[in-house]
């Protein structure tokens, strides 16, 4: 492969569980975004950018390596197939970029491991042994704080108040390290820099006062009259342990929003400073930026939570591409696209074949693109255009097909010619999974949630474990 024949840089910037509605510039006239309204104005915006994957790592899998989860064998967040096409990180590396990765990557193995960066500085919310945040965090906090990603298990969707202050913060010190990148970087090389947030993933957890910023009334969840018929097996079971099992309160919701939105406000406070950064030391317009998400968040709508939907607001991501021109496009996009965009842009040669992605900043007639979660008995699936999509729930053994949005109304039709030529293409699509099928007893398992108590899932900080137990004098106990 040739070396890389420009100097451009190139900043990533990515954050977890964003939904598409959130920025100001793009229409969100409650949500306080400034640093990502300037970026709205300067760059190319994807306004129908689809997830390849409704949840965390087979997204993010997708993202790196520029192909469907169907050839990747990713599929979910207990992925066990390796994947053995070449990173997007790595290429970049082999080309005499300086590569450098901060914060939540969600690997699907060797969670620590570098994957083709040259650099990682490490903060996952479940961090491994070389967390680099973890081990900042013990050198820098008089106080031992447990749950410094929010405390999950019983109050994973609660809406809570960080235990650190702003300047301790996870979504700081991404910010912090990034600009320190920046400054510290020798100059030589052109640059890759990943600055990866988890915010605002849940627990949705601002530090103090940011979780004042939205004391005002904002819309409430939208539910159509037909919501009954729009969700799927996935939404059923991810609302168990999610807290939703007897019923929706709506001062809860209301706070919820707001508690996610003051992160989304927090996490643009830092783009904010890495993009000073960058014009301080000149190099702004030399820098191609990108920004985006690995999938959304449902908030309440359909009255749900969580992800695990091919619903606009779980699978619907921002995108943006500051790269010398300005506007907004329709054609549907996906994060496979990312990999041969930003090789294009750095001028190294690939083999388009190597990838599902299309260079974005190149006018192509693709009219679809793909998402899937799970597969086999469970496997969720859709096929998006610039205007219209079709979802199946094998699990439901149910279509769905949708021509306005947001979805209220599913009008699919086995007789529909545009449902006949959308489902071939997805059954297609299926036919070519790489992964093991799963085989689940899905009639036993959705009766097994229906009829437990809430049981949340405990997912304390295993590598904090016993210090917490030395926290707690004799006479009393904790479950860990």
């Amino acid at each position: 492969m040739s070396k890389a024949v420009s100097r451009k840089n190139i900043l990533l910037i990515f954050t977890d569980q964003q939904r598409a509605d959130t920025i100001g510039a793009g229409g969100n006239e409650y949500i306080q975004t400034p640093a990502l309204d300037a970026l709205y104005s300067d760059s190319v915006v994807f306004q129908r950018c689809m997830t390849p994957s409704p949840v965390c790592v087979p997204a993010r899998n997708c993202l790196m390596h520029g192909v469907y989860p169907n050839r990747a064998g990713c599929n979910d967040n207990d992925n066990t197939v390796p994947y053995s096409g070449r990173s997007l990180y790595g290429i970049l590396t082999e080309n005499g970029y300086d590569t450098m990765g901060i914060g939540k990557m969600h690997f699907a193995h060797d969670g620590d491991g570098l994957h083709g960066f040259a650099s990682r500085l490490i903060q996952e919310e479940m961090p491994g042994k070389n967390d680099d945040y973890l081990a900042w965090l013990k050198e820098n906090c008089s106080d031992t704080v447990f749950d410094y990603n929010g405390h999950r298990s019983e109050m994973y969707y609660i809406p809570q108040i960080s235990q650190l202050p702003a300047r301790l913060h996870p979504s700081q010190w991404v910010g912090d390290r990034s600009v320190e990148f920046l400054q510290k970087r020798s100059g030589d090389k052109p640059f890759f820099l990943m600055a990866s947030f988890i915010h605002p993933h849940p627990p949705f957890s601002p530090p103090a006062p940011w979780n004042k910023l939205y004391r005002n009334t904002l819309p409430t969840p939208f539910v159509p009259e037909s919501n009954s018929e729009l969700t799927s097996y996935h939404n059923r079971l991810q609302n168990q342990y999610k807290g939703l099992t007897v019923g929706i309160d709506m001062h809860l919701m209301a706070q919820m929003k707001a508690f996610y939105y003051a992160c989304i406000s927090f996490v643009d406070y830092q783009i904010g400073r890495i993009v000073a950064e960058l014009k301080r030391l000149g190099i702004y317009d030399d820098t191609m930026i990108i920004f985006t998400s690995d999938h959304g968040e449902m908030l309440g709508d359909y009255n749900c939570l969580g992800k695990r939907s091919m619903l606009d607001c779980a699978c619907r991501v921002p995108l943006m591409i500051k790269c010398g021109s300005c506007e907004c496009r329709n054609e549907p996009a996906s994060l496979c696209d990312i990999a041969p965009t930003v090789l294009s842009y750095a001028g190294i040669d690939y083999d388009k074949a190597e990838f599902d992605g299309e260079d974005l900043l190149c006018k192509h007639g693709r009219e679809f693109v793909f998402s899937q979660y799970s597969n086999g008995d469970t496997g969720l699936y859709m096929i998006a255009s610039a205007t219209d999509k079709l979802i199946y729930s094998a699990a439901d053994r149910k279509y769905w097909y949708f021509s306005s949005f947001p979805e209220s109304e599913n009008t699919y039709s086995p007789n529909d010619p545009r449902c006949v030529q959308l489902s071939a293409l997805l059954d297609r699509y299926i036919a070519r999974d790489t992964a093991p099928n799963r085989s689940v007893d899905v009639k036993s398992k959705e009766e097994a949630f229906a009829n437990a108590p809430f049981l949340p899932l405990r997912q304390d900080n295993g590598r904090l474990k016993a210090q917490e137990l030395a926290a707690i004098p004799d006479g009393y106990k904790i479950y860990l």
